[in-house]
């Protein structure tokens, strides 16, 4: 009997040490990979026994997952539109959404043996034959970069020439290689890459591109998901964002 009592009192001391042994999932844009790798270990430090896993993808990729069951705790969307949709069919505690940082769309080209381009209007000339876009369906980047073009009239003329990317990250990864002529991506991708792709210039016409993150709807650690939004919002994330170059909501 005394040692079932003992069995039973170490087990129930082990209970917390388990219980506080969580993996928190997030799912967030392509474009945040660098900077939440780095803030990974710092919220991990600050919440003992958590444990962080990140997966990267297109936004609506990420969607996509999360509908058909993938166990995910917190969301990150480049975009509002993924974001609405996650909120319509309830994917999400849409009392926890929250605009966490900001970017913008540039157009870029290779670094070494790139056209010049001064001006959206150059990606008309014949010499331009590539141009790298995000997927519209599913890559925020690319609606973004279709609201820019279909403001300067271009959208519909410059299809031939478009290359379709799965992500903003695969865009970039085409600019960098010099498999296209130019690409729309972030313009915190395009800080990453500055050695191998030059900006030339920032797009307009388009969407505000802030970046809304929140609780999954379906998650089993609902409380440690809620300290992560805290966390992005705090001083010292704040610090890791900006270096990215990702700018105040």
């Amino acid at each position: 009997m005394r040692a079932s009592r003992l069995v039973s009192a170490l087990l129930l001391s082990a209970l917390p040490l388990f219980a506080s042994a969580q993996q928190l999932t997030v799912s967030a844009a392509a474009s945040l990979t660098d900077a939440f790798k780095e803030l990974g270990p710092q919220f991990e430090k600050a919440h003992s026994g958590a444990t962080l896993r990140f997966n990267f993808a297109a936004s609506g990729v990420l969607l996509q997952q999360i509908e058909q069951g993938a166990p995910v705790d917190v969301f990150a969307s480049a975009d509002q539109t993924t974001m609405d949709r996650a909120v319509k069919a309830k994917m999400i505690d849409e009392a926890t959404r929250r605009d966490f940082v900001s970017n913008s769309l540039v157009l870029i080209e290779p670094a070494q043996g790139g056209h010049g381009i001064k001006d959206i209007k150059d990606l008309s000339k014949s010499e331009i034959k590539r141009i790298a876009v995000g997927k519209v369906d599913t890559v925020p980047v690319g609606r973004y970069t279709k609201e820019a073009l279909e403001s300067a009239g271009l959208w519909t003329s410059l299809q031939p020439k478009f290359v379709q990317a799965d992500s903003v990250r695969q865009a970039l990864d085409y600019v960098s290689r010099g498999e296209v002529d130019a690409g729309f991506v972030y313009r915190t991708d395009a800080t990453i890459m500055g050695d191998k792709v030059k900006i030339a210039l920032t797009a307009g016409g388009h969407t505000p591109v802030t970046y809304p993150v929140a609780v999954v709807a379906d998650s089993k650690h609902k409380d440690l998901a809620k300290s992560f939004l805290e966390f992005l919002a705090s001083a010292d994330a704040r610090k890791v964002l900006d270096r990215y170059g990702f700018g105040k909501p």
